[in-house]
């Protein structure tokens, strides 16, 4: 059976990834290609213990950036083993909200853990998994917190990671645009600032070809 296709979605808080796997979920469906969603942190029941500890726990208000990083990434690694790496043996596709390119750049650039530790983490945690495209949702750092602070409280609490001042989203959108240049063949930039439909226009343009050669 063929392996199948992981993609991945990247991007700041308020950057529209929700609405773009929530389009791409419905087109997979359409046209009757098996696939899984998964999220980070998250997406098994030691993850989402972990989503809830890092992102709403008054315990993880003094949580260094070391602490943080290795959270993350302890979720990334039962995640690929216990649902992600299954799914691709099956021939399923797999899309995910957030990967190991956030950490990269929320934990690496954005908190200023050395790069090179922070890549041997990754390594051993995703064990060799890595997505086969990954689309990053580029959007002005500003536009990204203001989309941030105006969502409905119906929504949710807002998380630590959408509490950070402006400097931290700056650097986060400085960190995903230096990966993108580093990867071009598996990192994707969208421009976040066009309409829905046409960034879901472009992303479906840009995986379609990557789908077709696994059939």
């Amino acid at each position: 059976m063929q392996r199948g296709l992981f993609i991945t979605f990247e991007g700041s808080e308020g950057c529209g990834k929700s609405t773009q796997i929530q389009r791409l979920s419905a087109k997979l469906e359409s046209i009757n290609i098996p696939f899984i969603f998964t999220r980070e942190p998250g997406g098994t029941p030691i993850g989402e213990k972990i989503r809830h500890l890092v992102q709403f726990s008054k315990a993880a208000e003094k949580m260094t950036p070391e602490a943080e990083l290795l959270l993350f990434t302890a979720s990334r690694a039962q995640l690929v083993r216990e649902v992600i790496e299954p799914a691709l043996a099956s021939g399923k596709t797999v899309v995910a909200d957030r990967f190991l390119d956030s950490t990269t750049v929320y934990q690496g650039v954005a908190r200023k853990i050395d790069a090179a530790a922070v890549k041997t983490i990754n390594d051993f945690a995703v064990g060799g998994c890595m997505p086969d495209i990954t689309f990053v949702l580029d959007l002005d750092s500003d536009k990204a917190r203001q989309r941030v602070l105006s969502r409905p409280q119906a929504e949710g609490a807002v998380d630590r990671m959408e509490q950070q001042p402006p400097e931290f989203y700056e650097s986060v959108r400085a960190g995903y645009l230096k990966l993108a240049l580093a990867e071009p063949a598996r990192v994707r930039l969208i421009d976040a600032a066009k309409s829905v439909g046409d960034i879901a226009d472009e992303i479906w343009a840009q995986l379609q070809p990557k789908l077709d050669a696994r059939k």
